[in-house]
Formats: C-alpha cells, structure tokens, sequence
C-alpha cells in the first residue's frame, strides 16, 4: 500500500495584489485502492492543492508538507514525483505542437520505467486502451491535445492514466466541458485504471454527477482553503440537495 499524506498545508500564490494565502492548513491521507472527493465553491482552493501536490511552481508552500510513502514530496522535481507514482489529470490539459500522441506515450512510459516498452506488447496495449475509451486510432497519430475537443483532451488524460500505471491520481475537475456520454466513458476509464491496478484517487468535483459513476469511499467539503467538513458519499448527497451556503460566511454568501 502506498500513502499520500498532506499535513497542515499553507500554499500561497503571487498576483498583482502581491502574496495571497490559498491554501490555509489542509490534512489529508489517501491510500492505494481509496477514492477521495474533494468537493467546494469557486476560489476554495481545490485546483491549488492538485497543482501542489504535482509541483507547479507558481504555487509556493510556506508551511506544511506532503510526503509520498514517506519520502519528502516538496523536495522531488515534477518529473521525479510522476516517476514516483503520482500522476495529475489537469482541468485544462495543454496542447503539445510538434509531439504525437504516440511519441508522447511511449517517451512518458519510458521515463517512468526507466526502459522502454516491448513496442507490440505497448502498440496492442495503446489500442485496447483507446478502443475501450472510444477515441479513434487516428488520435494515435495527431499531435497532443492540438484541435481536441474538451472531451476529447479528458479522454486523452485517462488513457495517460490507464497506460502509465501511477499508484495515486489526482483528477482535477475531470468531468467538467463533458456531456452525458463522455463522462460516463471517462468514469469507466478510471474505475478500470482502478481495478486493474489499485489505484488511489483524488478526486476534485464541482457536483455530484460523477460520483454516480465513481463512488467515493470519502468526501472532503474544502471551503477558503480548509477541509470544513469530511464523511462518506452521503455527504456529497447533502452537498447535492443543501449546495455551500451553510460553509460560508455571510458575506461570502451573499458574493457569490
């Protein structure tokens, strides 16, 4: 078992109204074969803690730390945390001119393994994977994410996530730009990534649609960059029903 631990975490962010604290003290565990759901208002701080636990460097740690099956997460580059296990499925995954999705596979499934995969052994494993994500052989051949629909660049994040094997995934806003059908094939993706490796998942959520597809075993309500309240899927029931109201203050409320 693998453990992903963030304790009492402050992340701060420079803009042009100078240093602002977004993240204010976030703990969290999650294990291999776990799924999390991070769920909370805009400007809550969900996005900034998946970019931190990846390595973004504008996001800067001031207090706190994180630590992959002990070792210290904030001391490894970004290629070395993705090499460690950690993988990162963005909300707007970037465009790569110049690079194929095949290149793009392999030279990441290489860097990982530290020696290249068998090339009939991955070619058959590339197209299985993109067959049960209902992508096109053809993607195989165009550039990363370049004129991909937003559904399509989620798919191409999961197909990432079945083929590169990390052991922790955290999964930001995943599902949003994804109509019916997408989502739920997404969803599947990651259950399947899930079953066949053990997969720990952080999951970061506006709503609780795909949550029918991928049921949480915890929820975390994150709220002005504190975890505000943590339970089971009947939470994210309640969030469902109630929304954030009861978690801000009255100002706030009336902000947003």
């Amino acid at each position: 078992m693998s453990v992903l631990e963030i304790r009492d975490l402050h992340v701060t962010v420079e803009t042009d109204e100078g240093t602002t604290p977004i993240l204010n003290g976030v703990t969290l565990t999650i294990r291999t074969g776990e799924t999390h759901a991070i769920m909370g208002p805009n400007g809550s701080g969900k996005s900034t803690l998946a970019y931190t636990i990846a390595g973004h460097p504008k996001y800067t740690v001031t207090e706190g730390s994180i630590t992959f099956d002990g070792q210290d997460v904030l001391a490894m580059t970004v290629d070395e945390r993705a090499r460690a296990g950690v993988f990162l499925a963005m909300q707007y995954p970037v465009e790569i001119p110049g690079v194929t999705v095949t290149n793009f596979l392999r030279t990441a499934k290489t860097a990982i393994e530290g020696e290249a995969p068998a090339l009939r052994t991955w070619t058959k494993d590339v197209k299985e994977a993109m067959k049960n994500l209902r992508m096109d052989s053809k993607f195989a051949q165009r550039n990363v994410n370049e004129g991909f629909s937003g559904g399509e660049k989620k798919r191409h994040e999961i197909l990432q996530l079945e083929l590169l094997k990390p052991k922790i995934a955290v999964l930001d806003e995943t599902d949003s730009g994804l109509d019916v059908d997408a989502l739920k094939i997404v969803s599947e993706g990651v259950n399947r990534a899930k079953e066949a490796t053990g997969l720990g998942v952080l999951l970061i959520t506006h709503y609780t649609r795909i949550l029918r597809y991928i049921r949480p075993d915890f929820v975390h309500v994150m709220v002005a960059g504190r975890i505000a309240e943590e339970g089971g899927p009947e939470l994210a029931d309640r969030l469902e029903s109630e929304g954030y109201d009861r978690y801000l203050e009255p100002a706030d409320a009336t902000d947003a």
